[in-house]
């Protein structure tokens, strides 16, 4: 009876060891692959009978294959800005169908980054998957669930058109000459009518100059910022600023002459500025074109222009005493001067970060987030099942899927980069060698077996 039993073990360890080839010769195989997980050969013993006899206890042998899916690869640069790779716990959420927001979508999860454009700017890899990924809201902001994958959609590259960006902001840096001579028109000064202010050109300005600002459709417009030294109160300044030309804007009752703002600037002992005693607006609110007529102190487009309404904050501070408006006895003039905002630009190209954000790249120098990629995580990634393309599906030994932000209880997202296969060729020959050996002795326990058999049987003749 143990004759049997020897072929039977022997039988065990052919089977054991063929398995353990397959898994082997896929690994070298797949060497290249991007984002291919290794498989290793784990054999454990078998026991045919519980009994204290040892020698007639052994069953021989089993192979189980573990996918070592939890185990980086080395990652490596690519050419593409649209390649990507992972750096730690994690996988790309992809589908085999391109979907929209709103809709569940059947999620498979990779490694393999190779992302790239297909016929409709959707992001595909080598493999046939696309990229999945939250889209940005209209204030910019994302919904990021967890849990909620019906807030995922196709990420889409070429769907974004050009893009103008009105300006916000305008900070001003530079110096009044503190000993400029009064002007005998300070005197009769009044920014409310055009006779007596600057903007008219009634009365010349003590200094003056042109800023460039960008309205909601990419136009540039044209703002001059004009000083007169005060007549009468020390280290104070009236200031005017207004639209060249003056047509651009309609004022209300109050600014006159295309102004958008007028006021004083009043400065310290030590030079720097009093913005307590100052009296010109830190911000310049502009009214749409179809707004109607301005109120008071209001100002707004001119009319059919088709502009819409933007504020522009005005900062002469500087911060922490560095920078801003000074008033020394050095010559006027601006050292710099600083607005945001950009005139039209085409689609240059996207760039994703860290954080898995895909911005859009314009060639106005503008970039805006346009998708956030998450990063799927499950509590034990090696149950996963394998699917085509070196993508993998969830199951329950595997956990359930949760999105995570990039670098947040998950790995962070390296772009123009790839993941290696984790396949250590070195060790896979050494594996090769030893179930080519341990394949061979188990056709040897056979035949060892068979010549006893043979032996048994002669008895008999």
């Amino acid at each position: 009876m143990s004759l049997y039993a020897a072929l039977n073990i022997g039988v065990q360890g052919l089977r054991a060891n063929s398995s353990a080839l397959s898994g082997i010769s896929n690994n070298i195989a797949n060497i290249n692959t991007v984002g291919y997980k290794r498989t290793r050969t784990d054999f454990s013993a078998l026991v045919s009978s519980q009994t204290n006899n040892v020698l007639a206890s052994g069953g021989g042998v089993s192979a189980e294959g573990r996918r070592q899916i939890s185990q980086q690869g080395l990652i490596q640069s690519a050419s593409s800005t649209t390649d990507m790779a992972i750096a730690g716990n994690g996988f790309f959420a992809v589908t085999e169908q391109a979907g929209s927001t709103g809709t569940r979508p059947n999620l498979l999860y990779t490694r393999a980054g190779a992302f790239s454009p297909d016929e409709s700017g959707n992001l595909r890899n080598s493999a046939g998957y696309y990229l999945q990924g939250w889209q940005s809201e209209a204030d910019g902001s994302f919904n990021t669930n967890s849990t909620n994958t019906s807030a995922l959609s196709t990420v889409n590259v070429s769907s974004v058109s050009g893009v103008a960006e009105a300006s916000t902001a305008l900070s001003l840096n530079g110096n009044l000459l503190s000993t400029q001579t009064i002007s005998a028109s300070a005197a009769t000064y009044n920014g409310a009518t055009s006779a007596n202010n600057m903007a008219s050109g009634a009365i010349t300005a003590d200094f003056e100059r042109s800023v460039q600002v960008f309205d909601s459709l990419g136009g540039v417009r044209n703002l001059k910022v004009a000083f007169l030294k005060d007549a009468t109160a020390a280290n104070t300044w009236n200031v005017e600023i207004y639209s060249s030309p003056a047509s651009d804007v309609v004022g209300g009752a109050g600014l006159v002459d295309g102004q958008l703002a007028t006021g004083t600037v009043v400065f310290n002992a030590d030079g720097t500025i009093n913005t307590a005693g100052s009296t010109l607006p830190t911000s310049l609110p502009i009214l749409a074109s179809d707004s109607g007529v301005p109120g008071a102190g209001a100002v707004r487009w001119a009319e059919g222009a088709g502009i819409a309404a933007q504020t522009i904050s005005l900062d002469l501070n500087g911060t922490n005493g560095v920078g801003g408006l000074t008033q020394f006895d050095a010559t006027s003039g601006f050292s710099s001067v600083n607005v945001n905002g950009s005139a039209f630009g085409n689609l240059l190209g996207v760039s994703i970060d860290r954080e898995g954000f895909v911005s859009a790249n314009f060639t106005n120098g503008v970039s805006r987030k346009i998708y956030q990629l998450p990063v799927a995580t499950f509590s034990n990634a090696n149950g996963l099942n394998a699917a085509d393309g070196g993508a993998y599906r969830e199951t329950t030994q595997s956990g359930a899927m949760s999105l995570r932000q990039a670098g947040q209880l998950a790995g962070s997202i390296a772009s123009q980069a790839l993941e290696g296969s984790n396949v250590d060729l070195a060790e896979e020959f050494t594996d090769l060698i030893s179930v080519q050996r341990a394949y061979s002795a188990s056709s040897k326990i056979i035949t060892t077996a068979d010549e006893m058999l043979d032996e048994l049987i002669r008895i008999k003749r």
